[in-house]
């Protein structure tokens, strides 16, 4: 149902800033754990659910829509300086003004993640409505549980840079309750012009291809930067493979 995507979106955000504010500089340490697992489980929930869909289209030449993506997220780390994957950088002029062109960023990339999911949506109606017994039931939430994997360590990562940066706490919520909404709003925007373009679902896969695109980026750079230490972590590669298991299981 529609309506507990936006909130499921709205609440992951907002856990992972409530988290921040209760484990305040413990949560360092803990967020390469939490990247690798949400970063497995993103990659494995692209290969796994959304390249089959994309690929099922019948847009033609559809990489093309999925290197736009990979090439759109490289462009919005140039602003975002890498929070997406973890990165926390607080300047010494961060400390005196708010990091707008971060936010910008986040927003768009969120944004953008926001759209494909009103062809989960449409397709669980679908189902509903056509399906006569438990066998021909299929409920397939993979993009919703992916974007919200990914979004439980950004919101972290963006609500320890407020922190660093010295934001009141009501401030830093209130500007991570813009970045919770940015998700749903693109979702809502699809509804929209889902009723309107209705004729036209070659959008709708064109934009899921540049949804994978960005997160085919996002997982890969994850789960393929080299530990400070540069030395073997069995619990990273434990995490990464449940990441994975779990991506797997929820098909």
């Amino acid at each position: 149902m529609s309506y507990i995507t936006y909130i499921s979106l709205i609440l992951v955000v907002l856990l992972g800033g409530a988290i921040v504010l209760g484990v305040k500089n413990k949560i360092d340490k803990g967020l390469k754990y939490i990247l690798a697992f949400s970063g497995a489980f993103l990659l494995a929930t692209s290969v796994m659910h959304i390249i089959p869909e994309v690929y099922a289209s019948s847009v033609n030449k559809i990489g093309i829509f999925v290197l736009l993506g990979f090439l759109v997220q490289l462009f919005l780390e140039f602003f975002s300086q890498g929070i997406e994957h973890g990165h926390i950088h607080v300047h010494g002029n961060v400390k005196k003004s708010f990091p707008i062109v971060i936010m910008i960023s986040l927003c768009i990339h969120s944004l953008l993640e926001g759209f494909p999911l009103v062809r989960e949506m449409h397709h669980e109606l679908h189902h509903e409505l056509h399906s006569h017994d438990l066998h021909n039931d299929h409920n397939d939430h993979s993009l919703l549980f992916g974007i919200l994997m990914h979004k439980f360590p950004i919101s972290i990562a963006l609500m320890s840079m407020f922190l660093k940066a010295k934001l009141p706490i009501l401030r830093s919520f209130l500007w991570l309750l813009v970045f919770a909404l940015m998700a749903p709003l693109g979702t809502f925007i699809g509804e929209i012009y889902s009723e309107q373009l209705v004729d036209y679902v070659d959008f709708f896969d064109c934009i899921l291809a540049v949804v994978l695109g960005m997160f085919l980026h996002i997982s890969t750079t994850i789960l393929f930067e080299s530990d400070e230490s540069h030395k073997f972590n069995f619990l990273k590669l434990l995490l990464i493979v449940t990441g994975g298991g779990l991506a797997y299981l929820t098909s």
